[in-house]
């Protein structure tokens, strides 16, 4: 990562299109929840997001002057073999958030992207061989602590955050193996995803089951769908060239924190060992950020001695 200097541009512009990258993904439940109050199926929101995020992330290709490069995408079948696999991975995640937000069960899904970081650690160190230290392994501790008692909060597995956390950590695995920036591996994903997706949704409209002309407000929610999905991944791309890893570190708790304020004010159950499982969650993420706190502080030390003129 380089540092905001290196990068060029003012490092307070790109900490707010952080902030409101996590603040759109952290708002965007109530989007969902407007389509599905118009009567919109998770399926058919899925499919449709999919299908209008073709245009909106074909704007920001152009516009980042990146057509050649998804040209070349194209040309080569195992990097499109590994986007079809992260095509399935984000379809599954996507689909399985929409599904939960729409049946009120936005802290569920406010529990997964807490532990996504932490199983992101794990995949690393499993997958990357990547080195865990003693506060990474305290901060995973403490959310297994968490999903266990999620589970007896819930009577079961917290299987929608579990999805969510490891379906997104494993895009982010995939993506790892792919050489093609954010806004042209979406661009291909959506590509890819697009013809069963506009397969589903004629079936759905020659069954008279579909919502897109049901009336002028769905369609434009639909449509919506789109921009929705393609704005907030553009920032987050821009932004994290620009600004510190542990930056963004602290970020990405911003969205779940919000979606864990709207699962709360719209009345979701909160018992007391939801309570206790969201605590152990926190402890987590705040060992972890405090990791990642302490790793970005050696790191500045280290380049202040690279970069110290010679006595």
């Amino acid at each position: 990562m380089t540092s905001p200097k290196a990068s060029g541009g003012d490092p307070r512009l790109a900490l707010s299109a952080g902030v409101l990258c996590y603040l759109i993904w952290g708002f965007v439940p109530l989007a969902f929840q407007a389509i599905g109050r118009h009567g919109v199926s998770p399926w058919e929101i899925l499919a449709q997001r999919i299908v209008w995020s073709v245009p909106a992330a074909a704007v920001f290709v152009l516009l980042a002057g990146q057509a050649r490069q998804v040209a070349e995408v194209l040309r080569r079948p195992r990097v499109l073999a590994w986007l079809a696999l992260s095509s399935l991975l984000i379809s599954i995640n996507w689909v399985v958030f929409i599904s939960a937000v729409t049946d009120g069960r936005l802290l569920e899904t406010s529990l997964g992207y807490y532990i996504n970081p932490l199983v992101n650690m794990a995949a690393g160190a499993l997958i990357f061989r990547e080195r865990i230290d003693r506060i990474g392994y305290v901060a995973i501790g403490l959310a297994l602590v968490g999903v266990v008692f999620q589970a007896a909060a819930l009577g079961h597995l917290p299987w929608v955050s579990l999805i969510l956390a490891f379906s997104f950590a494993g895009y982010g695995v995939v993506r790892k193996q792919v050489a093609a920036d954010a806004q042209t591996g979406l661009l291909v994903e959506c590509l890819i995803l697009s013809l069963p997706s506009l397969a589903f949704i004629g079936w759905l409209h020659m069954q008279a089951q579909g919502h897109f002309t049901q009336d002028l407000s769905t369609t434009a929610w639909l449509i919506a769908s789109g921009p929705i999905t393609a704005v907030p991944l553009v920032l987050f791309s821009w932004a994290a060239r620009r600004i510190p890893l542990s930056a963004m570190g602290f970020l990405q708790f911003l969205a779940p924190t919000i979606s864990f304020a709207i699962g709360l004010s719209q009345g979701e159950a909160f018992t007391t060992a939801r309570a206790i499982s969201f605590g152990f969650i926190w402890c987590g993420a705040a060992v972890f950020l405090y990791g990642a706190w302490r790793r970005s502080r050696a790191v500045m030390r280290a380049q202040a001695l690279v970069d110290a003129p010679p006595t």
